[in-house]
């Protein structure tokens, strides 16, 4: 890898890729197949860090082979459901096969227009100034932990951590431990506490999901997510709808009736259905029970939407991540109220041509697939719209 840039001329600009996950090397590669020289800058000491910090037990939930990027396939050894570290070493080889451009230990904190107006200039991490033709920003979904400010918070004793600081059960074993939030990263460590011989398991959910097999009599859910992700959202409601009755028990006994909104109609607002690896069955034999939203603490407790409260000896706060664009392109009127990208893979704000976006969704037909399909469209729009200014690769 990289340790250092060079200062291109104002006819001869690099592409910047900021973060050196799956999303931004995909678009390393695609640049760099058709002649472009991109230069990933990654913050950390080596690529694919998010992947690196996740929990020991995380495997894919979409298939080895619909979770490739462009130009490599991931080994057949890693088998159909992959493995984190398995996950790493892959984004090691993809940086290394491809011979990618990598600057470690670089952080943008600000992108702006190029004073010539005809680039994008990165203002970094000791006191780099760097000017590309364009800027890919893939920061990844999951950038900044976030935890509510529940009110009384500091009155909790016990031990509190979010999700992403979560490794393994270990520590947790003979303990009782409420986990709050109840996507698929909250699920999984649920499941992950059970196995790992926690004394009890709660799980808090505020709205209840949907829950699907990641695989039925060998097809996997990604597929159906694949072959209906352009039909309208109400019929894919209803197909939804039909096949949880058949496939998902009813654990309304439990704590969690079937949602009252459609699967792919909250898809499309950034929540994607838990995939089961074994709550459904540990939720049914009362191994992880249930509870209401946490709505604070008090008294070294978690006071509950329903009233009540409860007093575990950890918690895991399962409570997602914020994408934090805010600092670097708040500025440049390319997010929306939410903080996300108005302006997703090829397509680029009005007022921000060049200024991509990929790796912030979380598409129902597998996200490793569609940053790799993104990837290529950026090149392409990068290639179309670029002009003399970027640089070429040399031969």
């Amino acid at each position: 890898m990289a340790d250092s840039i060079s200062s291109p001329t104002p006819t001869d600009r690099p592409v910047y890729i900021i973060g050196g996950g799956p999303a931004g090397l995909s678009v390393a590669y695609t640049l760099r197949a058709r002649g472009i020289r991109a230069v990933v800058l990654e913050k950390s000491d080596r690529v694919g860090a998010s992947w690196r910090r996740h929990y020991d037990r995380l495997r894919l939930h979409t298939t080895r082979r619909l979770s490739a990027l462009p130009g490599l396939p991931i080994p057949r050894r890693f088998g159909r459901w992959v493995a984190r570290d398995d996950v790493v070493r892959y984004l090691e080889k993809y940086a290394e096969a491809h011979a990618l451009e990598i600057v470690t230990g670089v952080e943008v904190s600000r992108v702006e227009r190029s004073p010539d107006g005809t680039g994008w200039l990165l203002r970094a991490t000791g006191g780099r100034e760097l000017t590309g033709a364009a800027v890919v920003v893939a920061t990844g979904y999951n950038h900044t932990p976030y935890v509510p400010r529940w009110a009384g918070r500091d009155t909790y004793k016990g031990d509190f951590v979010h999700a992403g600081d979560y490794r393994d059960p270990a520590p947790y074993a003979g303990r009782d431990v409420l986990v709050v939030g109840a996507g698929n990263t909250g699920a999984e460590i649920a499941v992950d506490l059970v196995e790992g011989g926690a004394s009890r398991v709660r799980l808090s959910v505020r709205t209840v999901p949907h829950i699907v097999r990641r695989s039925t009599a060998g097809w996997a859910a990604q597929y159906t997510g694949v072959l209906v992700r352009r039909l309208p959202a109400g019929v894919v409601d209803r197909m939804a709808r039909t096949l949880a009755r058949l496939s998902v028990p009813d654990l309304s006994a439990q704590g969690l009736p079937r949602p009252d909104t459609g699967l792919y109609t909250r898809a499309k607002q950034g929540a994607i259905p838990v995939q089961d690896v074994g709550l459904i069955d540990a939720v049914r034999r009362g191994k992880v029970e249930v509870v209401a939203a946490v709505d604070g603490f008090e008294g070294g407790k978690a006071v509950l939407a329903d009233g009540s409260r409860v007093a575990p000896d950890a918690v895991v706060a399962a409570t997602g991540y914020a994408r934090a664009l805010e600092g670097l392109v708040g500025h440049l009127g390319v997010l929306d109220d939410r903080g996300r990208p108005v302006a997703h893979g090829a397509r680029t704000a009005p007022q921000a041509p060049g200024l991509f976006f990929t790796g912030f969704t979380t598409p129902i037909s597998g996200t490793l697939r569609e940053v790799a399909r993104d990837a290529e469209k950026i090149a392409r729009s990068v290639v179309k719209h670029g002009g003399d200014r970027l640089s070429r690769l040399p031969g």
